[in-house]
């Protein structure tokens, strides 16, 4: 058993193992965000970015806040509601949102309302990302008959994903989002900024569950009996 992977037996439920994360690059365009509010917060976190090392550095998740360390996160925790992705919340920019598959397709981020979804932001310079994209895509191909949906956000650029997609082609779609991604994941619960980052949003439009880091077996197996 790798050495950042905890014995099952040790979790408590609704938790999962510390797993790597890779901070994005200082420097990376913006990639295709039809949504005002999404390019906006992308170019401060471009700014913001300007002079940090364009070495990637991979960490733990330990020791950080909660919200951004807690590699598993029930939305609601402590007696909390559900963050709700409804159309007066903070994230209902999301449904308003049209991202560009690397073919260049729009993906409408509205018609994925009203079932289950899972989504994953990635990139092809994460090692983490990539490692945990064939447990995702399997995943997809096992629950998408009992209406499951997943997405991959992808804070990168169109070169790189194609590449990519040609060596492992994936059966979820992907939408390019470029650094704006960041912008959306942080809205999210994604208070490190960093990679990978997966959302589990239900059928109702509430955010069920986050995790920052590489997602196991288990956390799939018990995401899939959400709705």
């Amino acid at each position: 058993m790798p050495p950042d992977t905890a014995p099952p037996s040790q979790l408590r439920q609704g938790e999962s193992e510390p797993s790597p994360v890779v901070d994005p690059p200082a420097s990376f365009p913006m990639g295709a965000v039809r949504s005002r509010r999404w390019v906006l917060g992308g170019v401060g976190i471009a700014a913001a970015a300007v002079g940090a090392s364009l070495s990637w550095r991979t960490r733990q998740a330990d020791g950080q806040s909660p919200a951004a360390s807690s590699p598993f996160v029930p939305a609601g925790d402590s007696g909390a509601s559900p963050d709700k992705m409804s159309d007066t919340g903070p994230l209902s920019d999301f449904w308003n949102t049209t991202l560009e598959a690397p073919s260049g397709a729009a993906i409408q981020l509205a018609a994925l309302r009203g079932k289950p979804l899972l989504l994953n932001f990635w990139a092809t310079w994460c090692p983490p990302c990539v490692d945990e994209l064939p447990l995702i895509d399997k995943f997809y191909q096992e629950n998408r008959r009992n209406g499951w949906q997943v997405l991959g956000i992808a804070v990168d650029q169109v070169k790189p994903v194609n590449a990519f997609l040609f060596k492992m082609p994936l059966s979820f779609p992907i939408g390019m989002a470029g650094l704006a991604g960041m912008e959306m994941s942080k809205a999210m619960g994604n208070l490190a900024g960093a990679l990978p980052f997966t959302v589990i949003v239900g059928g109702s439009g509430a955010l069920l569950h986050r995790k920052m880091g590489r997602v196991s077996a288990e956390d799939l197996r018990i995401w899939s009996e959400l709705r």
